[in-house]
């Protein structure tokens, strides 16, 4: 599923949402795993696009700890769209500091995509 999400984003985008609802069921219901981050930021970035920042920048910061707990593999995907919602709340050097680390910990994990989007906004 958190391979599909942002593919669902790009192609099919009103199915995305179902897709990150089935990821935040399956956390909540079965535990969480290294796809849980990814659900919970993309919640978190629709409801920062919905109007409430405040709301989903909560989302996004549970995301980024939800990193360090059960798996740090997706750390570039949620470094690209967590960043998105917190530049609205930190500054934006602290912005930059976390789309250095997403660049770093996608290069780790060799998903050479995130790499490059990181390094482009950062």
């Amino acid at each position: 599923l958190g391979k599909m999400e942002t593919g669902m984003t790009q192609i099919m985008p009103k199915s995305a949402p179902y897709v990150t609802q089935r990821i935040i069921q399956l956390s909540l219901s079965d535990g969480m795993s290294p796809v849980s981050p990814i659900g919970f930021v993309h919640f978190g970035s629709y409801i920062a696009k919905l109007g409430d920042i405040s709301g989903g920048y909560k989302y996004v910061k549970l995301a980024r700890s939800l990193l360090d707990k059960v798996s740090r593999e997706n750390a570039g995907e949620v470094s690209c769209f967590g960043t998105q919602v917190i530049a609205y709340v930190e500054p934006l050097q602290a912005v930059l500091e976390y789309h250095d680390e997403g660049y770093a910990a996608a290069i780790s994990s060799g998903d050479i995509i995130r790499a490059a989007i990181n390094r482009l906004f950062g």
